[in-house]
């Protein structure tokens, strides 16, 4: 009976250690792209009471100026980021957000989450010009996000002081030339 078991155990064993070598070896750098200057994305869509969703800054960190610290390479580009947004404007027919990462800590006692300041300076993102918007309370209309044109976030956003800006977060996803695609505003109560 033994030796059955630990027949078993080696086939499983066996069938991890195989199956994370095919995993390891899928994630392989492309593109050029150097693996330790890739940030790190934040995708988790829920958390516990205790534990916060941290992202990280574009290209491992920023210069001074928040221009990416890795020339040539676009801010998040293919990436989920959680970000607050200082400042939104439109110009030449495109959305420009002011983005600066944060963390997200779930609320402990209602359904809403808790917007965990980030620290450093904002850099300039584009927003693609099929991105869709979707946003909750305070800037949306009700608890559950919906959908709402770029210009009218651009408004809904300027309109609030820059006190009540800095409470609020976002879940961001950017294509691969680092534009948003989506955005979404996270209940807060």
């Amino acid at each position: 009976m033994r030796v059955s078991h630990r027949r078993t155990t080696v086939r499983c064993l066996t069938a991890l250690a195989v199956s994370l070598v095919a995993l390891t070896g899928c994630s392989s750098e492309s593109e050029g792209q150097a693996s330790a200057t890739a940030p790190v994305a934040s995708t988790t869509s829920s958390a516990t009471s205790d534990e916060s969703v941290p992202t990280t800054a574009p290209g491992g960190g920023a210069d001074p100026d928040g221009t990416s610290s890795s020339a040539g390479a676009a801010p998040w580009a293919g990436t989920k980021q959680f970000v607050q947004i200082d400042d939104a404007r439109t110009g030449d027919g495109r959305t420009y957000l002011s983005v600066r990462p944060a963390q997200k800590k779930a609320h402990a006692q209602f359904e809403a989450w808790v917007i965990v300041p980030g620290e450093g300076p904002y850099t300039e993102v584009r927003m693609a010009e099929d991105a869709k918007v979707l946003l909750s309370v305070p800037l949306g209309d009700g608890k559950h996000a919906s959908s709402y044109s770029q210009a009218e976030f651009v408004s809904r956003l300027t309109a609030q002081s820059s006190s009540a800006r800095s409470l609020l977060g976002y879940d961001l996803s950017f294509d691969g030339e680092g534009r948003v695609t989506r955005l979404q505003s996270l209940y807060t109560s």
